[in-house]
C-alpha cells in the first residue's frame, strides 16, 4: 500500500492532480486508512503512470478516460485507440504548423534597426495587420 505522497514521489505526480484525478473519475477513489489517509496498491501507480505519461504526450484528458476505457476491455478491437492517437497527431501537426508560421512572422519582423521607436520595423510590423497569421 502507498501513501499518497509515496504515490505521488513514485509516479512524479503531484499530490492535488492526483486527488483531481481521483474526483474526475480517472482514478478510484482510494481505501482509507483507520487514521483517514488514502492508500494506493500497485495497480493505481501503473494508472498514473499510464495517465501522466498520456499527459506528457499532450492527450485530453477525455481522450485518456476513453483509452483507460478500451485498456480495461481487453477484447475490444484496438481501433478505438488508434482513432484517438490519429486524432492527436492530426492536431499536434497543425500545432507545429502554426507554430512555424509564428516563427517565420516573428522572424519577418525582427532585425529592427531604426534608431527611436518611430523608426522601429517591429512597432511597424505589429501594426501591419495585413500580414495576420490566424483569423480571429
Amino acid at each position: 500500500m502507498l501513501s499518497i505522497g509515496n504515490l505521488s514521489k513514485t509516479s512524479g505526480v503531484k499530490v492535488p492532480t492526483i486527488r483531481y484525478y481521483e474526483k474526475i473519475g480517472l482514478i478510484a477513489p482510494a481505501d482509507r486508512s483507520q487514521g483517514n489517509q488514502r492508500r494506493y496498491e500497485a495497480d493505481d501507480l501503473k494508472r498514473l503512470i499510464f495517465i501522466k505519461h498520456a499527459r506528457d504526450l499532450g492527450f485530453h484528458l477525455d481522450d485518456i478516460k476513453s483509452l483507460l476505457t478500451l485498456k480495461e476491455d481487453t477484447s475490444c478491437p484496438c481501433s478505438g485507440a488508434d482513432e484517438i492517437l490519429t486524432r492527436h497527431l492530426s492536431d499536434v501537426r497543425n500545432r507545429i504548423s502554426r507554430l512555424q508560421r509564428l516563427e517565420a512572422e516573428l522572424e519577418r519582423m525582427s532585425h529592427c534597426e531604426g534608431e527611436c521607436v518611430a523608426e522601429c520595423s517591429v512597432i511597424e510590423s505589429l501594426a501591419d495587420h495585413s500580414h495576420c497569421l490566424y483569423e480571429h
